[in-house]
């Protein structure tokens, strides 16, 4: 299994930066793409800003220019770097990865991963 931890959450005033962080561990064999998602109370899970293993990024429209997702290959670690930021930002931020690892115990086994985190929390006041 793969298991990921966040890292980085808290409170900011709006206009302020959090850099939120996240480590993924277990029988990796490869990572395709990780990415981030927030929920906001009553509303659904959205992807934020997801980064795939060649490089290629993409965000929702609401945070480009302000948020910027990168990663770290060899830590198997994902960043979202967020700036200027607003109340309507505020949420649990979820990491979350897909790839392959090794399911094997006596042999090698690949099977495929879509992990998620346990969530962190992001509150900006106006």
């Amino acid at each position: 299994q793969v298991q990921l931890v966040e890292s980085g959450g808290g409170s900011v005033q709006a206009g302020g930066s959090l850099r939120l962080s996240c480590a993924a561990s277990g029988s990796i064999v490869s990572i395709n793409a990780m990415g981030w998602y927030r929920q906001a109370p009553g509303k659904q899970r959205e992807l934020v800003a997801r980064i795939t293993s060649g490089g290629s990024t993409n965000y929702i429209d609401s945070v480009k220019g302000r948020f910027t997702i990168s990663g770290d290959a060899v830590k198997n670690t994902v960043y979202l770097q967020m700036n200027s930021l607003k109340p309507e930002d505020t949420a649990v931020y979820y990491c979350k990865a897909e790839g392959t690892y090794n399911s094997g115990r006596s042999y090698p086994r690949i099977a495929n991963f879509d992990s998620w985190g346990q969530g962190t929390q992001v509150s900006v006041s106006s």
